[in-house]
């Protein structure tokens, strides 16, 4: 009686419909009830592994000699970390397949125990499929673009990344779109296929620039001797030895005018901790410079006099 086709349902008798009642309705039920209970143990079971993979790869980077006051990145490779945020982002599009591939079987089911029959369904959503192609090509471009974003490492859970329309940390991918989070904590859904360009600001390291002006009649041979020596201190300051990851240089003058003497400080650190660099050293530079006498640019004042027509 459960696979009864719709059109014979009106002829059924009160015995039959009293069947068809307690057997489809309860068999859908439980359909439902499987569907449900099955996502959520592979869906746990993708949480398990993920938490699995990165604490595994978190063990590993804290048995490996020397990385007392070390930034990770630093030694053992962009791999290292880039592994636990790729475990991540392949948990994330995992969990987005398993709710599709789930739904999509319970659905057929339920309408085979209906009594609708699936071979002119499927036949007709094959010539529907080609139709819908033709109108869906944006959302097959974000799934393609998804695909290939995944498969290539462009970025995953935790980069910050510039998308080109706005900056922010990946907080979820999915086949269709990635998630951001900016810095005013505003979320910014972006579909894959409207990514043009991708910048990764987490991957590798990052670059410190630094430019500290001085008065144009200052030594500038005693600035910079002053500049590279707050440069090997802080190098060798355990608060920020995980962030450099190479002690800052001094490549010399970067520009001369309006008044000054601007030298350029570079430093090589782990991804994101630039910021902090460049606040450090120019306070350090700062108070370096008031204590041997070096002076800054004097201030550009307005000209005084009588007043302009």
């Amino acid at each position: 009686m459960t696979g009864m086709p719709p059109s014979s349902l009106s002829s059924l008798t009160w015995p039959e419909a009293r069947d068809w009642l307690l057997g489809a309705p309860v068999q859908v039920a439980v359909i439902i009830v499987v569907a449900v209970v099955a996502r959520w143990l592979l869906l746990r079971l993708v949480e398990r592994g993920v938490a699995t993979a990165t604490s595994r790869q978190a063990q590993r980077i804290a048995r490996l000699p020397g990385l007392s006051g070390r930034a990770p990145v630093e030694a053992t490779g962009v791999g290292a970390e880039r592994h636990m945020l790729r475990a991540r982002t392949m948990g994330a599009v995992l969990r987005s397949v398993i709710t599709i591939v789930v739904g999509t079987i319970a659905l057929l089911t339920i309408l085979a125990v209906v009594g609708i029959p699936l071979g002119p369904m499927l036949a007709s959503a094959g010539i529907g499929g080609v139709a819908l192609g033709f109108g869906a090509q944006s959302l097959v471009k974000d799934f393609l673009s998804g695909i290939f974003m995944i498969v290539e490492d462009q970025y995953g859970v935790g980069d910050v990344i510039d998308t080109g329309e706005v900056v922010g940390t990946v907080e979820d991918v999915s086949l269709r779109v990635t998630r951001l989070r900016d810095a005013h904590g505003v979320a910014w859904y972006v579909r894959n296929g409207e990514i043009i360009r991708i910048g990764n600001k987490s991957q590798g390291w990052s670059t410190a620039l630094v430019d500290v002006p001085i008065a144009y009649d200052e030594d500038v041979e005693r600035a910079q001797s002053i500049i590279r020596d707050v440069a090997a201190a802080m190098a060798q300051d355990e608060t920020w030895k995980p962030a450099l990851l190479e002690p800052p240089q001094v490549p010399g003058v970067e520009s001369i005018g309006g008044g000054a003497i601007t030298v350029r400080v570079t430093a090589k650190c782990a991804a994101e901790q630039h910021f902090g660099v460049q606040r450090e050293l120019r306070e350090r530079i700062k108070l370096a410079f008031d204590g041997a006498g070096v002076r800054g640019p004097a201030p550009l004042l307005p000209p005084y006099g009588k007043p302009q027509p």
